[in-house]
């Protein structure tokens, strides 16, 4: 608050500070500008006449500018006599938000300080949203900014979301767990002509079978015992953007059936509804399951396949991108040393190379855990091979040349381990092996 008079700014003061509000009053307007260099305010009250000239209302139109030039956004309340209300409203076209009458009733005063705070809270609110809009848009216009490489198969990847983005064909994105698959459908979605509507993911592995059509096509209020109000599902909710349906390759062959159905008709019915809802949507599908070896097994259908796959993305895995290690490598490290507050920066050749060389089973995403792990466990401003745990089996740097027998097999069950993710059972009937005799020689091996 603004005012050469003491007794006006101190009267103000007791009665705002009862009101839980923070004041600050100051006599003097030339040191307005360092007031406002020096911190952030609410509301802003501003005497229109000073010592200097008592009427004219001159000095507080220039120490509004001054304020609204510094901020535009300032919330200025003028402070006026009287006779004056003809200025205050030309102080209200020049940007002011309000004014107020001395003497002023305690009650209008209070009210009209919680009315301009408001104000500016919504202010605050719609510059957050702006500058959050803002950033989207930055990122949506660098090509693949959440995809992180240089190597010529990430290139390949790049080129076939390109070609297919703007179409509005079904992809299906093949891949290893962890390789970025749902980052793949994200940037297929923020390339297309369906960027600015909803992208909607839906984990089809965590859905049961007795949940699957009310997530998918939504249900009726009392549809089931749950069904507590009207839903809409994942299909109504993503009409007219993207639909990405990850894990597909873990649907049973009776709810292929009923997603084919609503992929064929464009149509959802809700549960406990007669009536047939029509929806526009782009598919787009995930799974890291082998679709066209499932379909000549009879565990998937062939005409859900046809409909999915109008479009193939091979999402290449980690270990065939040893070139972008280090890129992604160091993507993490600032995430994390951020995250965490720490200051380390860096990480040595020798660990950059420790990580070259390993097998990567978990693709991007254990490499994510590797780096955060280190990032939490150095007290060193730069990563060492020794900040990385990581298990020698699956080492790719193995002589494929030799021909010592202990070498080969040594080499093949990491493959296997590699492939399967670590899975004992599934590396096993890979290798033709049983459970005990996987473990057997895995002790054998130091794997």
């Amino acid at each position: 608050m603004i005012d050469d008079d003491e007794d006006v700014l101190l009267a103000a003061k007791m009665l705002l500070k009862k009101q839980g509000h923070h004041v600050i009053i100051e006599k003097n307007p030339k040191k307005i500008p360092f007031l406002l260099h020096n911190d952030t305010y609410d509301v802003i009250l501003l005497d229109m006449n000073f010592s200097k000239d008592i009427t004219s209302g001159k000095e507080g139109f220039y120490w509004l500018e001054q304020i609204l030039t510094h901020e535009p956004n300032s919330v200025v309340i003028m402070i006026t006599a009287f006779g004056d209300v003809e200025m205050a409203v030309r102080a209200l076209k020049a940007g002011a938000t309000d004014f107020i009458l001395k003497p002023w009733q305690n009650e209008k005063l209070i009210a009209t300080i919680s009315t301009a705070i408001r104000l500016k809270q919504s202010y605050n609110e719609v510059d957050k949203l702006k500058k959050a809009k803002e950033m989207l848009e930055e990122q949506i216009s660098k090509p693949f900014a959440e995809i992180i490489g240089q190597s010529q198969t990430i290139k390949e990847v790049f080129t076939l979301i390109d070609k297919v983005a703007k179409t509005d064909a079904n992809v299906l994105i093949l891949g290893e767990n962890g390789t970025g698959k749902e980052l793949i459908a994200r940037a297929i979605h923020q390339r297309s002509l369906r960027k600015d509507k909803s992208f909607v993911s839906v984990d089809m592995g965590a859905i049961t079978e007795t949940l699957f059509e009310s997530e998918l096509f939504g249900h009726k209020k009392g549809a089931f015992t749950d069904a507590r109000e009207d839903r809409p599902g994942r299909f109504e909710l993503a009409n007219g953007g993207t639909l990405f349906l990850d894990e597909i390759g873990n649907l049973s062959m009776a709810l292929q059936s009923k997603l084919l159905s609503a992929l064929q008709s464009r149509q959802v019915t809700r549960v406990g509804a007669n009536q047939a809802i029509p929806v526009d949507i782009r598919l787009i599908c995930a799974t890291n399951m082998p679709l066209h070896k499932m379909v000549q097994e009879g565990t998937f259908r062939q005409d859900l396949l046809y409909r999915i796959n109008t479009v193939e993305v091979q999402v290449p895995p980690l270990a065939e991108r040893v070139e972008d290690i280090p890129l992604l490598a160091q993507h993490y490290l600032q995430y994390y040393a951020k995250k965490y507050h720490k200051s380390v920066n860096t990480i040595a050749g020798e660990a950059i190379d420790k990580l070259k060389r390993y097998a990567w089973p978990g693709n991007i995403r254990e490499l994510q855990h590797a780096i955060e792990r280190a990032v939490i466990m150095t007290d060193s401003a730069s990563l060492q091979d020794s900040d990385f745990l990581l298990s020698r089996a699956l080492s790719t740097n193995t002589n494929s040349n030799t021909l010592n027998l202990d070498e080969v097999e040594k080499a093949a069950i990491a493959r296997a381990l590699q492939m399967h993710n670590g899975n004992i059972s599934k590396a096993a009937d890979e290798l033709g092996l049983t459970r005990a005799s996987l473990y057997r020689r895995m002790e054998k091996y130091g794997l």
